[in-house]
């Protein structure tokens, strides 16, 4: 199966780029190239594509604002923002914004194909470069919150889980560290999005800092 992407960027060279890129693979193509924010959700919904390759900062309407915007009318389409702003707060309003992933545009081409395709799959994707900023961040501003309810209802496996995937480890290295299959991952990873009730990995791992749950 084929999975369509809208590529979002004020920079012709960058989306020339991205579609040589993703074109070259057997699994994914590029659906639209777009300049700005205004243009991306249209384009979303003429060509319902599964994922947006979208910047941050575009004329008109921005890739925050066109996320939003995507969001509230409904869009199957998954946003992965790429980027080469990582400071918290627009790491923070993108996570805000609904967006299913958020990648520098210092990654190599391998993480960008494997973020999309995580992002298309439902898995989310962060780049790791940008944990380390949002610890700190978090860890400036939080004043020792209270233990939420909710992690009573983990399993002890289920927080060690927790606790990786918060620090951006992705499926393969959690399975890696905790000696598990990444499928058992999967399925641990599942059931705590529904007792926690969040709604994707990026919003998990922006509430397990805010919360406290991992500290360093």
């Amino acid at each position: 199966m084929t999975t369509g992407v809208v590529v979002a960027d004020d920079e012709a060279l960058v989306r020339m780029g991205l579609r040589m890129l993703l074109d070259a693979e057997d699994d994914l193509a590029v659906l639209a190239e777009v300049a700005d924010g205004r243009a991306a959700v249209e384009a979303a919904r003429r060509t319902a594509a599964d994922v947006v390759v979208m910047d941050v900062r575009m004329p008109g309407l921005d890739g925050i604002a066109a996320a939003r915007a995507l969001a509230a009318a409904g869009s199957r389409a998954r946003v992965l923002v790429l980027t080469t702003f990582d400071d918290h707060a627009t790491v923070d309003a993108a996570l805000r914004a609904g967006v299913a992933g958020f990648l520098l545009k210092t990654a190599p081409p391998e993480q960008l194909l494997d973020a999309v395709r995580r992002v298309a799959a439902g898995q989310g994707a962060l780049d790791p470069d940008v944990v380390p900023g949002v610890v700190a961040a978090y860890g400036r501003t939080a004043a020792a919150p209270a233990r939420p309810a909710a992690l009573d209802t983990l399993t002890p496996r289920e927080s060690e889980v927790l606790a990786l995937v918060a620090r951006g480890l992705a499926n393969a290295e959690v399975a890696a560290r905790l000696h598990l299959g990444e499928t058992t991952v999967k399925t641990h990873l599942g059931r705590i999005l529904d007792k926690l009730a969040m709604p994707d990995r990026l919003r998990l791992i922006a509430w397990a800092w805010e919360h406290g749950v991992v500290t360093s």
